[in-house]
């Protein structure tokens, strides 16, 4: 078995409960959106592209860190959410110019809220979340939710 079938097995474990699992869809995607707004707020220089906004060098890196992690995994996958991060962060963008000062208000209510919902649907799944016995869960949530996507749809990951 693959390192990343045993990894979604494995953190599929505490997510069997249909109302855990739609909590999840929900949170899961919000967490790891403010995250990227929370780390383009680190004063650093920004690139800037016609169409899409600005990124700071930060934020680069971060993205590229995390994809190094999801390419050890699968390349399919690392590719499919080098999109969706950078689509993550035209939204990312608009908060910051639209909020200015206040964005950082924005990001993290998103992110205390959805960790609230993460752990009420782990309260009613009645198993503890993954990364607390490893910490590299929190990276396998949002692909654990694209690998449901891409089996509907037949790619293979």
């Amino acid at each position: 078995m693959r390192k990343i079938d045993q990894l979604f097995a494995e953190y599929g474990e505490s997510h069997k409960n249909q109302t855990n699992k739609l909590i999840h869809w929900i949170c899961v995607p919000l967490i790891f959106w403010s995250i990227l707004g929370l780390i383009s707020l680190i004063p650093a220089p920004h690139f800037c592209f016609i169409y899409f906004g600005c990124i700071s060098i930060v934020s680069c890196i971060a993205l590229l860190l995390v994809t190094l992690f999801y390419v050890r995994l699968s390349w399919r996958i690392a590719l499919l959410m080098i999109l969706i991060m950078a689509l993550l962060e035209h939204p990312v963008y608009f908060i910051n110019v639209k909020f200015e000062h206040q964005s950082w208000m924005v990001f993290v209510s998103i992110f205390v809220l959805s960790w609230i919902g993460q752990f009420y649907g782990h309260k009613i799944e009645g198993k503890k979340p993954s990364f607390l016995k490893d910490l590299q869960f929190l990276l396998i949530g949002p692909i654990w939710l694209l690998h449901f996507i891409l089996q509907k749809l037949k790619i293979k990951y």
